[in-house]
């Protein structure tokens, strides 16, 4: 495996779902933002809080201490206490932006290297895996809650629904070609 090649599509991957979530954030209200179904379901700031403090303990130190933090209070991450828009996207853009920094540690010199969560054994490939796996399920979530509390005004983020035999149309009229699949889709195309 190609160890460039292999960081490089995963960072789209991530970058793909922060902008699906980012997309979600913009188009909901803020007092929406904080919308839960009932006690025991989450909200938008509460799965965004989730994720942050899940980022912070996997990706820091990502190469030399096992990913699950002794300082990570993650009972707390589902407390309701975010209390604003801003604060939501301090810690959004926080642990994104702790993920990519761990990304850019890797290289072909320490990535057979193993690393541990909860003293479970990794590889790099299985490490990353189960963080994109995780994090695309929770932004799923993210967008769900989106859809359902923006009613007639969303916009969206994927192929609209009717609009599949168009968008197929204009992708088989290109040329086969070389690209991460993500790249079209942030581009909304």
């Amino acid at each position: 495996m190609d160890t460039i090649i292999y960081i490089s599509g995963i960072k789209k991957q991530f970058l793909y779902y922060k902008s699906l979530g980012e997309k979600t954030i913009d188009q909901v209200s803020d007092e929406n933002l904080f919308w839960q179904h009932n006690e025991d379901s989450n909200s938008i700031a509460i799965i965004v809080k989730h994720l942050w403090g899940n980022m912070k303990s996997r990706w820091t130190d990502f190469l030399t201490s096992d990913g699950e933090k002794k300082w990570r209070e993650r009972d707390k991450e589902f407390e309701n206490d975010i209390r604003s828009k801003e604060e939501l996207l301090i810690k959004w853009n926080d642990g994104w932006q702790c993920l990519f920094n761990a990304l850019d540690t890797i290289n072909e010199t320490n990535f057979d290297q193993t690393i541990y969560i909860r003293n479970i054994e990794h590889t790099i490939t299985e490490a990353i895996n189960r963080q994109l796996a995780h994090y695309s399920y929770h932004i799923g979530q993210i967008v769900f809650i989106g859809k359902m509390v923006s009613t007639q005004s969303w916009k969206t983020l994927s192929i609209a629904k009717g609009a599949s035999k168009s968008y197929n149309t204009k992708r088989f009229a290109q040329p086969k070609h070389k690209v991460h699949y993500t790249d079209k889709l942030m581009k909304g195309e």
